[in-house]
């Protein structure tokens, strides 16, 4: 490898290094081996390639001198001609071993890739909705992609390249020693003119790359919110275009300004690398030619030392800002290990069990509940802030007891941040409550496995979320294994079979993300039917029918009514007359049971519910009980 191409792999790293002063532990190193032990006989394999590959390169020079030698003391034709083909075997050997070792740094690489990013994947998967709730994608995403990318560095060119030119150092100085000291010397004098400014340029376009990272991040930022559906209507509606514009065009232009400045400063540097190259031959060949003249020294020897050369000047670059790209390498696995250390909060016992074959019943027996503070869920570099909230543990639920008997439907009504929602959470475990306990059929919910619960509970929100992949994708997320007929029998029954057989595609059609393709209305028919295909035999509802039209609600309400069938049912209420014909109606505020009791027993108390009840009907909220009702079938 020349220096000019050895300035530019040095440069690059540089450029690409996390310049983090941070000291690393012997933890981390640890943790290191570890992944690296799933590697070892590769790693070692790797390793003995790089030593040989290092010995090839510097004998290809001693063979070219050992051809100057024998041509110049007129030897016999075959001893140039063998030297030649030895020459050609070496290069050989050079190319395949190259090869071979650039596929197992391919190998290793994308296999501790593979690991680290499956790895982080399960572990994110684990973590409460209080995580994603605080959490930037964006700065999550990073972890599995940059820093991964950046931990894999440490093993596939890093390791690899110090023990190379490591191995490749020692042997040329070694040899270029026996052939004239002296003039090793004098070419070691130029050594701080080519290694430093290497360090000093790449330490430069390190911060411009890192700048022009910011403005990019920030561009990606912009774009990403502004082109999603809700924020380009957001835009549309209040925003102002062209402030808009020139916010972005103006750090489109300072990205620019910085590529432009990068670009001088890298042909700056090359250029006076490569007149460092060339006043560094003149050297050899000038003073090397000298002693070759006064008998000294062979003429071959000249021509070995100049070739040995650009090999001592290349290691020398590389192992010079081996220091920053380790330390690169560190701070990028200190980063998804950082990720790794972030303990979930529920966690699923050794011996879990099963929810019960048969009907289920769904109880809260003194159940207290605080959310969690930030310090306990989520780290403050996937925030972006300096310090995490430490608010957080207060009770919004407060010795809440009731039971939905199996195949009954019992509503929650009150008050918005009454803790409605917050109970909805706590039945499928999406929490774990702080004291009292949740169970599903007599068992405590904490000593079932996640999948009996996943498989015996479905749960509609007022935001049914959809992938932006196809419809059928999307409906079979809940049973994988499911046949086209039973997909357009749990259509037919939410009442979208007509629709979705209209669409050019039928089940293929893509719907946008987060479903922006339908109306509102269809998104929450299709999350209903996504429900009807899983076959849960509990189903909560939170706020199913809010924000929608009395049309659309109509159809969610029918829809509602096939799901609810023959099912244990919690529903969270917002506008009551959809709640009428409920079992039992519970009144939450301020995280405890007010009121119980059905629709008419509740109206002749004349308490809380009465006041929300009359306060909605006097308002015009007057939907026909006969089309509202949440009655099964």
């Amino acid at each position: 490898m020349d220096m000019e191409v050895t300035a530019w792999m040095s440069m690059y790293n540089s450029m690409h290094a996390q310049q983090d002063k941070r000291p690393f532990s012997m933890a981390t190193l640890r943790r290191i081996g570890g992944f690296a032990q799933r590697h070892r006989r590769r790693l070692t394999n790797y390793l003995l390639l790089s030593v040989v590959m290092a010995v090839l390169a510097v004998a290809t020079p001693v063979l070219a001198g050992r051809v100057v030698d024998a041509i110049v003391n007129g030897a016999e034709t075959d001893l140039v001609i063998g030297l030649a083909v030895l020459i050609a075997v070496v290069a050989l050997a050079e190319a395949g071993l190259g090869l071979l070792t650039r596929f197992m740094s391919a190998s290793i690489g994308e296999g501790l890739i593979l690991d680290l990013r499956t790895t982080v994947f399960d572990h994110v998967q684990k973590m409460p909705v209080a995580f994603f709730t605080r959490t930037r994608t964006g700065a999550l995403v990073s972890r599995l992609n940059n820093d991964v990318i950046g931990a894999q560095r440490a093993f596939s060119d890093t390791l690899s390249g110090m023990v190379g030119n490591l191995v490749t150092l020692l042997l040329t100085l070694v040899v270029m020693i026996g052939i004239s000291w002296r003039i090793t010397l004098l070419a070691l004098v130029l050594l701080p003119v080519f290694v430093l400014p290497a360090r000093r340029m790449g330490t430069r376009l390190a911060r411009l790359e890192r700048e022009a990272a910011n403005h990019n991040a920030t561009m990606s930022t912009q774009m990403t919110e502004r082109f999603s559906a809700p924020g380009a209507t957001l835009i549309k509606l209040f925003g102002r275009p062209a402030a808009e514009s020139a916010e972005f065009a103006e750090r489109a232009r300072r990205v620019r300004d910085i590529g432009v400045r990068t670009a001088m400063v890298q042909s700056v540097f090359i250029t006076a690398l490569t007149l460092v190259s060339a006043l560094a031959l003149a050297l050899v060949y000038g003073l090397g030619g000298f002693y070759a003249l006064r008998g000294q020294l062979e003429p071959g020897a000249v021509v070995a030392l100049a070739l040995l050369l650009t090999r001592l000047y290349a290691p020398l670059t590389a192992l010079a800002s081996a220091r920053v790209e380790v330390m690169s390498a560190l701070v990028s696995f200190e980063r998804v290990f950082e990720v790794l250390d972030l303990k979930p909060l529920i966690t699923e016992k050794p011996d879990a069990g099963q929810v019960p074959d048969g009907p289920v019943s769904v109880e809260l027996d003194g159940v207290r509940f605080g959310y969690p503070s930030a310090d306990k869920v989520s780290l403050a570099s996937l925030e972006e802030v300096a310090n995490l909230d430490t608010r957080g543990g207060v009770d919004v639920l407060h010795e809440v007891s009731f039971k939905v008997e199996p195949g009954q439907l019992v509503a929650l009504v009150g008050s918005s941040g009454a803790g409605k929602s917050t109970i909805a959470q706590l039945v499928p475990r999406l929490y774990d409550v702080d004291s009292g306990a949740v169970r599903l059929a007599g068992q405590d919910v904490r000593d079932l496995s996640a999948d009996s619960i996943r498989d015996t509970l479905g749960l509609v929100t007022q935001d049914g979320h959809l992938f932006h992949e196809s419809i059928r994708a999307n409906l079979l997320l809940a049973r994988p294994e499911a046949t086209d007929d039973e997909i357009w029998d749990a259509l037919r029954r939410a009442r979208l079979a007509d629709l979705i057989a209209g669409l050019p595609d039928g089940l293929d059609t893509v719907v946008g993300e987060r479903g922006y393709r339908l109306s509102g209305g269809e998104r929450q028919r299709l999350t209903i039917a996504r429900l009807l295909l899983a076959r849960p035999r509990v189903v909560i509802l939170d706020e199913a029918t809010a924000h929608l039209d009395s049309t659309s609600e109509a159809a969610v309400q029918a829809a509602l009514g096939e799901a609810l069938a023959d099912r244990t049912a919690l529903v969270i209420a917002h506008r009551l007359s959809t709640v009428r014909a409920a079992d039992q109606i519970l009144v939450i505020e301020d995280g405890r049971i007010l009121e119980r009791g059905t629709h008419d027993e509740l109206l002749a108390t004349g308490g809380r519910y009465e006041e929300l009840y009359r306060t909605q009907f006097d308002q015009g909220d007057r939907v026909d009980a006969d089309r509202s009702e949440l009655v099964p079938g």
